[in-house]
């Protein structure tokens, strides 16, 4: 079934409150349509984004669904990009959103991202790191509010100071 017409019968689901979803512990599941999922683009210069994919598939030991990697290299045009990031959106956006996660704001990959941002399905979150990563995979089959309020919290517990001992 293609993304459109599984966006199309998640919006019938959406009608019908009493059966669309389900609130445990503050987190809005779906229970009917669980093969939903956020689709998450790493769009990060090269070799980032690729690397991140890889260690994401060791530590989940296999491939994850609808998870892309685009790496940029540093001459690469900014339009191809553009498009390269669109058609991977559309390859991954079950009708559930696209998290896109970028290396460092107001580099090329970012720059990329305010136009892939206009839609309401499409969320960027900047400044991507592993712990933030792990979290939006954990929790990709919530919403897409969920999964970036999960990933931002990734992101800022994982950074943490080591004391020596």
């Amino acid at each position: 079934m293609n993304w459109k017409k599984r966006f199309d019968r998640r919006a019938e689901f959406a009608k019908m409150p009493e059966r669309a979803c389900l609130q445990a512990n503050g987190i809005l599941i779906h229970p009917i349509h669980s093969d939903y999922m956020v689709g998450i683009l790493l769009l990060m210069h090269e070799p980032l984004a690729e690397a991140f994919m890889t260690t994401a598939m060791h530590l989940f030991e296999g491939e994850q669904e609808r998870i892309e990697a685009i790496d940029v290299k540093a001459d690469q045009d900014i339009c191809d990009v553009n498009r390269m990031a669109l058609d991977a959106i559309g390859r991954l956006d079950d009708g559930s959103g696209v998290l896109v996660l970028t290396d460092i704001l107001g580099g090329t990959p970012s720059n990329c991202c305010h136009q892939l941002s206009v839609e309401h399905r499409v969320q960027v979150i900047a400044g991507v790191s592993l712990p933030m990563l792990l979290r939006a995979i954990t929790y990709r089959k919530n919403d897409l509010e969920t999964v970036i309020e999960k990933a931002l919290s990734g992101g800022k517990n994982g950074a943490v100071r080591i004391d020596p001992c």
